[in-house]
């Protein structure tokens, strides 16, 4: 099971839910949730990226979360809402399992270790936006350019990705000169590769020393709560 939630449960459990799992691809800018409307599905991803972004009133789009095959996009349902003032969009193409609302709230009354850990990825998600909430206002673009390229690295297959500068910048809240210069900087470094709106890493541990110690807190605070009994 490529989704590592999904993979972390019994087969009992899996079995519950394996009828309503509806296989699907996640095309890039695709809306999984729009601002403040009636949400009617998870998707647990397999691969790509998905954000939650908030769309000021100047028309902006600034990311505060992503989410990969480490966990589900859809969360809010587990927590009685059923819309947030916030969209979620496809970043990085990929794939997924989508399930509906009620019939994944009925699975969780069978389904215990799925429940617990749903409840630590949200945890995990909240973790993630504060962090980054000070990631963006302590440290400098290049650093928080390798953080989010480490992170996309993390889920995805292969070393390369699809990601323009105009969207790395709305991700990073900045505009595309400063992404331009940030990602020239890494690659010059011999970190990256950057043609034509695609990314390569080509020296990753490079990358995890050009980037804060934001990375490593995110990704060790998500594996800590998954691993707790």
């Amino acid at each position: 099971m490529k989704n590592k939630l999904l993979a972390k449960i019994p087969g009992k459990e899996l079995n519950r839910l394996l009828p309503h799992l509806l296989e699907l691809e996640l095309p890039f800018m695709k809306v999984l949730s729009d601002m403040d409307e009636e949400i009617e599905h998870a998707y647990f991803v397999t691969s790509g990226v998905v954000s939650m972004v908030n769309e000021p009133d100047n028309g902006d789009i600034v990311e505060f979360a992503t989410i990969g095959n480490e966990g589900v996009a859809g969360f809010p349902i587990l927590l009685g809402t059923s819309s947030m003032p916030s969209r979620v969009i496809v970043q990085v193409a990929g794939s997924g399992l989508r399930i509906g609302k009620l019939d994944l709230l009925e699975a969780l009354r069978e389904t215990p270790v799925l429940h617990r850990l749903l409840m630590r990825h949200v945890m995990a998600v909240m973790n993630q936006i504060a962090q980054s909430t000070s990631c963006n206002r302590l440290h400098q673009v290049q650093e928080r350019c390798a953080r989010w390229l480490l992170h996309t690295h993390d889920r995805v297959e292969g070393n390369s990705f699809t990601l323009t500068h105009e969207f790395l910048g709305q991700m990073l809240g900045v505009h595309r000169p400063t992404v331009t210069v940030a990602a020239r900087m890494l690659q010059e470094a011999g970190l990256i590769r950057y043609t034509r709106g695609k990314i390569e890493v080509i020296d990753r541990p490079g990358l995890e020393a050009a980037a804060c110690n934001c990375y490593r807190l995110i990704v060790d605070q998500y594996a800590r709560l998954l691993d707790e009994d």
